[in-house]
């Protein structure tokens, strides 16, 4: 990890008054989970927009308008109208360099086809996705060898139908693999553990990505765990320590240089950080600053409920900071009612410390989904937050005297054309950050953005990739403050 200075807090502003409406995801107790946010570039002018769940209200397409380094301002975009919308996820599942959408929901899923323009169409029926009607709250996807499209996992949570439910009711989920360019075959997991999140990873750095399952106890009740899966064939891992929580959001990022992810779960209580020593997991201890165990300002003294977690630079000091959304699931006594986000920021020791209410994001809606996202190109990490039943928010980042950055994005010829499944290693001052593209993680939600990398006070960087194939290129430039753009030969 970078050795930088510290630099100054980071601070953000208020800029919901730049939405065109005040979306709320709402409903009843099929919506007490979801609510998230897909954020990727529908119309191709490089400034990220959004489709935020909505549950029983419509899922709302936000078109970015805003301008370089200005306030962020949004305007509605046009589409069908989806109601029971959980979460989305942005893949360009066709290959032609317009970003699709897979639609989570309360029924049955629906894969939009990016027409360009900020235009879909529903192509479920025409990819022959199969769909059932079930309550879907987690997904991931990538390409494996050979395949021209990708292979999607949907997470599915209680099963409505049984008549001995909610409680150890958990639904079965579902991997479904490509046949040429459409879905084909699904295989079921079984039995489900109330998935709420998923990620699809290389943990081990080996070239064999795997399935992690972030599961729900709540509903479990007793003998569920969070579950690791090999892909081919589809098998479930048995030969690393098990761990039960209240699963809400996955996250994982390099924290420290030796280019393994570490993984970041949300809990009720306790959020649960492992260090990733290749072979397995160890729990991050109490003194590295990720608990956030308990509402951090205010007068709410109950242990708080996790959901969307994101590692990303918020003062572009060359070290991973990490956002938490928090909210009770409705109104569960023995949890705080105003529990405020968390935005604990990463040390120069590889401890984190709590900036949320000093940074002004600390609100106490429930919050569900939420993404950091440079949404006015000026190098920072913007917020947006998904609250349930109160309006989301939209926070621009004012971090002063915040270091320099460098974005990478990639491209490929064929399938897996925004190359899932790479890795990206940046070097300056000394040290090397390793980042990788991944679709799923989150709290239904996702980004399919450029990587972000924080520079400190160095001004001149490397970077190399590792394309999904195992290939390896060389070290090249890359360009601080801009993006650098990697494409495949």
């Amino acid at each position: 990890m970078a050795t930088g200075p510290a630099l100054a807090g980071p601070a953000f502003v208020d800029d919901a008054a730049g939405l065109p409406l005040a979306h709320e995801y709402t409903g009843g107790w099929e919506h007490f989970v979801g609510g998230g946010v897909a954020v990727f570039d529908c119309n191709g002018d490089a400034r990220p927009d959004l489709l935020a769940a909505g549950g029983t209200s419509p899922a709302a397409l936000l078109v970015n308008d805003s301008t370089p380094g200005g306030p962020l301002r949004f305007v509605s975009g046009s589409i069908a109208p989806l109601e029971g919308v959980t979460g989305a996820y942005p893949l360009d599942v066709d290959n032609d360099g317009l970003m699709d959408l897979a639609v989570l929901r309360v029924g049955p899923n629906v894969m939009l086809r990016g027409l360009g323009d900020c235009r879909f169409e529903d192509a479920t029926a025409a990819w022959s996705l199969p769909v059932r009607d079930a309550w879907t709250t987690a997904f991931a996807a990538t390409w494996q060898p050979g395949a021209d499209w990708p292979t999607v996992f949907f997470g599915n949570y209680v099963d409505r139908a049984d008549p001995d439910g909610p409680f150890e009711a958990c639904d079965t989920s579902e991997l479904i693999r490509p046949r040429g360019r459409a879905f084909g075959a699904t295989e079921t997991i079984a039995p489900g553990w109330c998935t709420l999140s998923a990620l699809i990873s290389d943990w081990q750095r080996s070239g064999t990505p795997e399935l992690r399952l972030s599961n729900d106890r709540h509903y479990y009740v007793s003998g569920g765990y969070e579950q690791m899966f090999r892909l081919t064939p589809l098998a479930e891992r048995q030969d690393w320590d098990r761990v039960s929580l209240w699963g809400m959001g996955i996250a994982s990022r390099d924290l420290t240089g030796d280019g393994l992810p570490e993984v970041m779960m949300t809990s009720m209580g306790d959020q649960l950080l492992q260090f990733n020593r290749g072979d397995g997991f160890d729990n991050a201890p109490y003194e590295q600053g990720t608990t956030a165990h308990r509402p951090h300002t205010g007068d709410d003294g109950r242990p708080s409920t996790g959901w969307h977690a994101e590692f990303g630079d918020v003062d572009n000091d060359g070290r991973a900071d990490l956002f938490i959304a928090k909210g009770n699931v409705d109104q569960m006594p023995s949890m705080a009612m105003h529990d405020p986000n968390s935005l604990l920021m990463q040390g120069s020791d590889g401890r984190f410390a709590e900036a949320g209410a000093a940074a002004g994001i600390a609100t106490m809606d429930r919050a569900r989904g939420a993404a950091l996202a440079d949404l006015n190109g000026d190098g920072l990490l913007d917020l947006v937050v998904v609250n349930r039943r109160a309006p989301m928010e939209l926070w621009r980042n004012v971090t002063p005297d915040a270091g320099h950055w460098a974005g990478v994005a990639l491209a490929q010829p064929g399938a897996n054309r925004h190359a899932i499944g790479a890795w990206v290693e940046l070097r300056s001052g000394g040290q090397v950050q390793a980042q990788e593209v991944t679709i799923g993680g989150g709290h239904a939600g996702g980004s399919a953005l450029p990587l972000h990398f924080g520079l400190g006070p160095d001004t001149a960087a490397e970077l190399r990739v590792t394309w999904p194939d195992g290939t390896q290129g060389d070290w090249q430039p890359a360009a601080p403050d801009a993006l650098t753009r990697v494409r495949r030969d």
